[in-house]
């Protein structure tokens, strides 16, 4: 089972996926089982591990032994490109196999039971290291059940101890002690010496959080012994980094930094990034206390790159926040703000009151030397918030409750053991009737001593129920608190969506200028940096109508700001300048928006991908920066007024395809940029154009959870040829949400379909 929290609370080893290039060559699946396995990719370590484990797998006559060989897989690698997917495989495999219930029997379904539980463990692990605490707490308990159901001691304890790091980092220091006290117990029980370390550097990491150096250190260095004695890399890496940030808070830095340095010795022998990243940034702390600022933000820099590479969210609001430190010291607020509120961003989200404390102390005093007293004032109150709900008197009274609790169980345990031997002896050595006697008479002494023990337990839980309604009052209050925020911010994005809404032209008009037409369009967030635009031109006596399918930078509301200033732009180019050829339109509008964003005293790059069309009678003219025009017309029509450059797909019903590229440059700044050339092509009646954002093909889904991609897309419209543009307009968006089934919708989504 893949237990890797267990280790530490401060450092989770394992590495974040990577992207794989189009270009590169998967493994044969018949063979390594998984699906995108780049064997190039693959540390050398993995690779050895992966082939000895799928030689013993291919051979293997029992099912046992295939699944033992590829958990080996699973534990033995640090690649989350390949041990997620190699768990995946156990899971499907196993849940397959239990739903076959006459072809297992009681002894083999309790293995597959046993597997299934290792899988949901191993899920758990991942959701952690991708800071979603809600799934990864989901995955861990229903490993959990199952491992309570078939009695797998060691399971159980290893379950228990990832639940408690999960209620540490929520902030439920009552909960996350109940849980690893729990696991130790279990660990102790059945002679689990990596577990037990595991167990005593957990706790000791609530005891520093509490403030209770002595007892942490104490914890930390039994944990140590124990990791030295298994030989357990991992764990004694993470052991000397917890004593060095014991000596830190004591002020010991040469202590510190000795500690650090080996830990990150150890770490860097095991190819752990994630410890590595930790690492670096504890050290770069030393340096900062030590005056050595060059040198502390040298060691910052390299574990957020690191951090950002492996996508350990937790790990880039801590690196951020320490650049923040040295920044704010520098007296460099802009710099020092712009790192924090970022932290504080990706905190929120994970929902981490640690981090939020930190990222609002540090945000607060920014403002409050920027002298904006108001804001300076509401991340102080967040900050004292989070604070209050992670330490104060109740939660440290309530560790010592548990403490006190736990040692008096494991001492009533050993006399209790005593106890028993003792009365085994005498009743070999005394006569029946004398057993009888002392055995009534210990009876009557555990009765009383039973009625005391309730007593007082009656006692100490009224207590602990005015402690819990008094802190349950704490948590209600900052929730409110956070839940009138989240609505503020809700409410002002709806407010932007009824803005970026009236700028869009209405349907009523879209019909009345391109009446066989659609448009789908589908924002990722409430709103979006996507846009349409519909404009009637009159030149010479002639009308024109131009239309585009634009797609600025970014998506949610910064995506929305920029397409308010590119589609003010675009009416500008036709209103105030005249324009009504398509490319000296976007050249125009180009000029325009690097005016716009000019004005500001940052440099801002921001601008749109954009496909724009104008039909004036039977003639198309089409200009565009990256997104291309795609015409549909009937294979055996006229093709001269197609330009035998565009390249073409051609369907079984008789449709050919022919897609009209724009140029290769954005609207915005760019480097050596041309004027946008306009294509003019003859319409023919039953024509058929589309143009689009990229959203669409780019969305993720299917069974490999691959992008859709230009040909699939380019075969759906074939297909669909016949159908009406209001029947069109409904497959589209059936195949859409078909293929993104479950997954997120990565972009926003903008398809124009006009027919002629």
């Amino acid at each position: 089972m893949r237990n890797l929290i267990a280790i530490s609370l401060l450092s989770i080893t394992l590495t974040c996926f990577s992207s794989i290039g189009l270009s590169q060559q998967f493994a044969k699946k018949s063979y390594y089982l998984i699906d995108s396995l780049v064997l190039s990719d693959l540390h050398e370590s993995d690779s050895q591990l992966i082939d000895s484990c799928l030689k013993i797998f291919h051979t293997a006559p029992h099912d046992t032994t295939k699944i033992n060989a590829i958990y080996a897989i699973v534990d033995g690698s640090w690649d989350a490109n390949v041990w997620p997917k190699y768990n995946d495989w156990v899971y499907h495999f196993v849940k397959k196999k239990l739903q076959n219930k006459d072809e297992t029997t009681k002894g083999y379904r309790k293995k597959l039971l046993n597997h299934l539980s290792i899988a949901y463990n191993n899920m758990g692990v991942l959701y952690i290291t991708q800071g979603d605490i809600s799934k990864a707490l989901k995955f861990s308990l229903k490993s959990l059940l199952i491992q309570e159901h078939i009695g797998d001691d060691e399971g159980i304890a290893q379950s228990l101890n990832n639940i408690g790091y999960m209620y540490n980092n929520q902030g439920d220091i009552e909960k996350a002690l109940e849980y690893y006290l729990r696991s130790l117990k279990i660990q102790e029980k059945i002679g689990h010496k990596e577990g037990v370390a595991a167990s005593l550097n957990n706790i000791g990491n609530i005891y520093k959080n509490q403030k209770d150096i002595n007892k942490a250190l104490d914890y930390y260095n039994k944990s140590l012994k124990l990791e030295k004695e298994i030989g357990n890399k991992n764990g004694i890496a993470s052991g000397l980094n917890n004593i060095a940030g014991v000596y830190k808070d004591q002020n010991n830095l040469e202590a510190a930094l000795e500690y650090y340095n080996k830990s990150l010795k150890i770490r860097e022998e095991l190819n752990d990034n994630r410890g590595i990243a930790e690492s670096l940034n504890n050290i770069g702390t030393i340096y900062n206390k030590q005056g050595e600022i060059p040198k502390a933000l040298d060691y910052y820099k390299e574990s957020l790159k690191i951090r950002e590479e492996i996508k350990d969210k937790v790990g880039i609001t801590s690196s951020l926040n320490s650049i923040a430190n040295v920044m704010l010291s520098q007296g460099n607020l802009k710099e020092a703000k712009k790192n924090v509120k970022r932290s504080l961003e990706i905190s929120k989200e994970l929902g981490y009151p640690v981090n939020i404390r930190n990222a609002a102390e540090q945000l607060s005093e920014i403002y409050e030397k920027e002298k904006n007293g108001m804001e300076a004032l509401s991340l102080y109150k967040l900050y004292i918030v989070m604070r209050d709900s992670i330490n104060n008197e109740e939660t440290q009274k309530i560790t010592t409750r548990q403490q006190i609790k736990y040692e008096y169980e494991k001492q009533k345990s050993l006399d209790d053991a005593k106890h028993e031997k003792l009365l085994a002896i005498k009743q070999k050595e005394k006569q029946k009737q004398q057993i009888i006697i002392y055995a009534t008479a210990a009876g009557l002494a555990l009765v009383i001593v039973f009625l005391i023990f309730v007593f007082n337990r009656l006692k100490i839980t009224n207590k602990q129920k005015l402690v819990i309604e008094e802190q349950k009052e704490v948590v209600e209050a900052a929730h409110n608190q956070l839940e009138e925020k989240n609505k503020e911010i809700l409410d002002s994005i709806n407010y932007a969506k009824r803005i970026q809404s009236a700028i869009l032209p209405p349907e009523k008009m879209v019909k009345k200028y391109l009446k066989e037409s659609f448009i789908l369009y589908k924002p990722k967030d409430i709103v979006a940096g996507d846009f349409y635009w519909v404009e009637n031109h009159t030149t010479d006596q002639k009308d024109s109508v131009l239309f585009a399918a634009a797609d600025c930078t970014g998506h949610g509301v910064p995506g929305a700001m920029v397409s308010v200033v590119c589609k003010n732009a675009l009416d500008r180019s036709i209103k105030e300048h005249g324009l009504s050829e398509p490319g000296q339109i976007l050249d125009k509008t180009r000029e325009i928006i690097i005016q716009e964003f000019e004005k500001s005293d940052d440099e801002v790059n921001d601008g749109m991908d954009i496909a724009l069309c104008a039909i004036t009678d039977n003639n198309l003219q089409y200009a565009g920066a990256y997104n291309p025009l795609w015409l549909v017309r009937k294979s055996n029509s006229n093709n001269e007024s197609i330009h035998p450059s565009f390249s073409s797909s051609t369907n079984e019903n008789g449709y050919q395809l022919f897609e009209i590229k724009g140029n290769k440059q954005p609207i915005g700044k760019f480097d050596n940029p041309v004027s946008y050339e306009t294509h003019t092509i003859k319409l023919e009646k039953g024509d058929t154009l589309y143009i689009f954002s990229d959203g669409y093909v780019d969305q993720f889904g299917g069974e490999k959870g691959k992008k859709f991609k230009a040909l699939s897309f380019r075969k759906l419209l074939l297909s669909i040829q016949e159908k009406s543009m209001s029947e069109q307009i409904s497959i589209i968006d059936k195949a859409f949400e078909d293929w993104k089934g479950d997954m997120e919708q990565v972009d926003d989504v903008c398809v124009i379909g006009v027919r002629v």
